[in-house]
């Protein structure tokens, strides 16, 4: 007999960055160690990325979003990691966390020593990591032949890429890829589709990893539409661009909000209502939840009959 829900699950792994992704962090927080997320550290806007460009470290932002909506007991020290500095001076517009974060990163071995520090500290249990311990950047190639490096310019093309990639090519963090290894179930998005949940996709053991995986893969994609250039992407669009990464037929399941079918993804879109009452365009996290173990009782119930 299957497994009836996702709670039944050993090893549960989400990619992506951004609010997207603490979000789905936060709902499956009750799975504790069960759950891993592995963070987008691309960005290259913000605080991050002035840290990025005077202290040439990886993209912390996302990881703190995430470590921030993982806080279930508010404390000092949760609060002290939130703390955005104000006024015009240096700090003017850093956030405290990416300081702190940085500062560990500097007293320790790997960036992932100093996520665990913080973890530890916040009292969080699920593992959060870094896609890569490696600097690097999103590069977007145009049907021009032009090359466009950086989130925040990517975010500004007026029309979608032809390809992306990541300048320099950097090794994956390999606790990242063994936890995608033993994984039960592997959820990408919701989030920023270019930027947020295409890069941990663009490294090679990543990629491998997910194509070699027996888990059951959900994409979640966003409520509304994305302003630029990835909200020109139809959901079939987007399916293309992830099967490119992962192999053809990969994707178990699409979650999407309630709207009307599309033919070519009929074996595997899911349509259900799933934004909160209050804020429509962000995902209820009980309702995230609830759908999610739809999909694995469908899902896990067609691979039982196939045999």
């Amino acid at each position: 007999m299957w497994q009836k829900n996702i709670n039944d699950f050993d090893r549960v792994v989400a990619i992506g960055g951004g609010h997207g992704m603490g979000r789905v962090l936060s709902s499956l927080s009750f799975l504790g160690s069960r759950l891993t997320g592995i963070v987008t550290t691309t960005d290259d806007g913000g605080s991050t990325g002035r840290l990025r460009k005077s202290q040439e470290c990886i993209a912390w932002g996302d990881l703190r979003n995430c470590l921030n909506q993982l806080v279930t007991t508010p404390s000092i020290g949760s609060q002290l990691f939130e703390h955005r500095f104000t006024g015009r001076g240096e700090l003017a517009g850093h956030n405290l966390g990416n300081l702190m974060l940085l500062a560990l990163d500097n007293l320790c071995v790997r960036p992932l020593d100093a996520i665990r520090l913080i973890s530890d500290m916040l009292e969080i249990e699920p593992n959060l990591l870094p896609m890569s311990e490696h600097p690097t950047d999103l590069c977007a190639h145009t049907v021009c032949g032009d090359q466009i490096l950086g989130e925040v310019s990517i975010d500004q093309l007026t029309t979608p890429p032809r390809a992306l990639s990541l300048k320099p090519v950097v090794p994956a963090t390999r606790e990242a890829v063994e936890a995608l290894s033993q994984a039960d179930m592997i959820i990408l998005g919701p989030g920023s589709f270019l930027t947020s949940i295409m890069p941990p996709l663009l490294l090679r053991e990543i990629a491998e990893a997910i194509r070699s995986s027996r888990a059951i893969v959900v994409f979640i994609s966003n409520l509304v539409d994305e302003e630029g250039p990835a909200g020109q992407l139809s959901l079939s669009s987007q399916h293309r661009w992830l099967e490119e990464r992962i192999g053809s037929g990969r994707i178990d399941a699409i979650l999407a909000p309630e709207g009307p079918q599309v033919p070519e993804l009929q074996h595997c879109l899911v349509r259900a209502e799933l934004g909160e009452a209050a804020l429509p365009h962000r995902h209820d996290r009980l309702k995230l939840r609830l759908a999610l173990d739809t999909v694995i009782l469908s899902r896990l119930g067609e691979r039982d009959m196939a045999g």
